[in-house]
């Protein structure tokens, strides 16, 4: 009996913060753990989603299919979810995922752009996949507007919209007004990924289970982009005292995001001024990493090239705007 879908993103959304280098026995204990712990979905990707290993989004250390193949095999009740970003995945990229054992598919789009999805949303319902549509960046259009492109999403087939606040940028009261019209206006289920970068993605979050979502995103130990995103055993921990069940052991998770994940985090998830800054200007949260490059190549502060990569409204896919805005700056520095 689950009330509320917790699907974990430690192993796509982290990606980022592991830049890329996910080995086979990291993909295997942690799919190991997340199963044993009965998580219901875990996505498995590069944190670009399928397709995304390349020189703009980062080279993966080994190849997604055959971390998604060593994922599948660990589950004996889990199902493996990826997530694909139209004109960095293509359709057979789905079809190599299934072949490779996944279940669910998670189409990601700009908030506004859910028309470029119809293709590999009704190609994932074809192949049998749990799907999704994911609306990216959702602080950058209003209500109406998300309304509207869930509607798209769910017409194509969609079987659950997700609003998807990349940048941590959204405040509770936001969420629920997103949340609550999505539940006014359309028939299937809703779900919500957040970040961390302004210390919300669990106050969020809980406001998006109070306006109706069902699935809710998390990652153990936060390991996401910037500064993370909902910590997932936090989660279980918080809607277990909130007698909501998730159908995910407590005991279980815990150990998993401190035995397994803690060992390999990078760095700590933490609210560094940098990611601060990210949830503030509303940038996308993988950015982060490129911006830290980009300030050391030029010599440039971090949260200058933020606060204009905010100002210029940049979204997923832009990463080479990050060393443009840096390089700007460093010439105007030098003025």
């Amino acid at each position: 009996m689950r009330d509320i879908h917790i699907l974990d993103v430690s192993l796509r959304d982290g990606s980022h913060s592991m830049k890329h280098q996910y080995s086979e026995q990291q993909v295997r204990e942690i799919a190991r753990g997340l199963n044993e712990a009965g998580v219901e979905y875990f996505e498995v990707a590069h944190g670009d989603g399928l397709g995304g290993s390349s020189l703009q989004y980062g080279l993966s250390a080994v190849d997604e299919l055959k971390l998604i193949e060593v994922a599948a095999n660990e589950c004996t009740d889990s199902k493996v979810a990826v997530l694909l970003i139209p004109g960095i995945g293509i359709k057979d990229d789905l079809k190599n995922a299934v072949n490779a054992g996944a279940k669910m598919a998670r189409i990601a789009t700009h908030v506004t752009e859910a028309d470029i999805a119809a293709q590999h949303i009704s190609y994932s319902r074809e192949l049998g996949l749990k799907t999704a549509g994911f609306l990216m960046m959702a602080h950058m259009a209003p209500t109406s507007i998300i309304v509207e492109q869930a509607k798209l999403f769910e017409s194509y087939g969609a079987e659950i919209v997700y609003v998807t606040d990349s940048a941590g940028f959204l405040l509770p009261n936001q969420v629920t007004e997103r949340i609550q019209a999505l539940k006014e206006n359309i028939g299937c289920e809703i779900g919500f990924h957040a970040h961390n970068n302004m210390s919300l993605a669990m106050a969020n979050s809980l406001a998006a289970i109070e306006a109706g979502a069902t699935y809710i995103d998390g990652s153990l130990r936060a390991l996401g982009a910037g500064s993370g995103n909902t910590q997932t055993e936090v989660l279980v921990a918080v809607l277990q005292r909130m007698g909501i069940q998730t159908g995910v052991d407590l005991y279980n998770i815990i150990d998993v995001a401190n035995e397994i994940v803690a060992p390999i985090l990078p760095r700590p998830q933490e609210i560094s001024g940098s990611s601060l800054i990210m949830g503030y200007a509303g940038v996308y949260s993988s950015f982060l990493l490129h911006t830290e490059k980009a300030s050391k190549q030029f010599g440039v502060d971090e949260r200058d090239i933020l606060v204009e990569l905010g100002r210029r409204k940049t979204v997923g896919g832009q990463e080479d705007l990050i060393y443009e805005v840096a390089q700007s700056l460093k010439k105007i520095k030098a003025m």
